[in-house]
């Protein structure tokens, strides 16, 4: 007795079961990466929001006054006098310095200047009761003490590609305009 053959696929068959299933990795791959980023955004928000808790302890200790530091600079011939950095003056008040890395900073800014963040070196030293810029006096919630350096966050669109930290330790993705709120 005889059994007939076993249903079996043919080569074609699988070839078209194969592009499909590349088709649909393929269509899930920019969402796959646009999560990752979320998760590093995520982090990347903590740590400002870290860097601003470390600030108001800094402003109690120093007379309600911001500190005085500027970025690293990169370049040859840094400008003289030069100022310390963020990791310099605020290593006391973040206990770990890597908090002035952001998870998303592949352009690795932290590795040359110490800090993935700039310091907004207009409020060098200012009181924080009285802000002022080229003599423009800004509420606590007008004006970013640091920022992103880069636009780690592209991906996940230009309204968000840059985190801020502003003077009264509120975190927020767009720079806030005068009358855009």
């Amino acid at each position: 007795m005889k059994h007939p053959p076993a249903p079996a696929f043919t080569l074609v068959e699988l070839l078209v079961v194969m592009a499909i299933i590349g088709i649909l990795a393929a269509l899930l791959l920019p969402t796959v990466g646009r999560s990752k980023e979320s998760a590093r955004a995520v982090g990347c928000l903590s740590n400002l929001r870290q860097i601003g808790v470390a600030l108001q302890l800094y402003i109690q200790e120093n007379n309600n006054r911001l500190p005085v530091m500027r970025d690293v600079s990169t370049a040859t011939n840094p400008p003289t006098p030069v100022l310390p950095g963020p990791d310099t003056v605020l290593a006391a008040q973040l206990g770990n310095v890597t908090v002035l890395r952001c998870p998303s900073d592949n352009h690795g800014w932290y590795q040359q200047t110490g800090a993935s963040y700039s310091w907004n070196s207009l409020l060098n030293g200012q009181n924080t009761d009285h802000l002022q810029v080229f003599g423009l006096n800004f509420k606590p919630d007008e004006i970013p003490l640091m920022y992103d350096k880069a636009n780690f966050h592209i991906a996940r669109g230009a309204a968000k590609a840059v985190n801020y930290l502003y003077a009264d330790s509120h975190i927020q993705n767009l720079l806030v305009v005068e009358g855009t709120r």
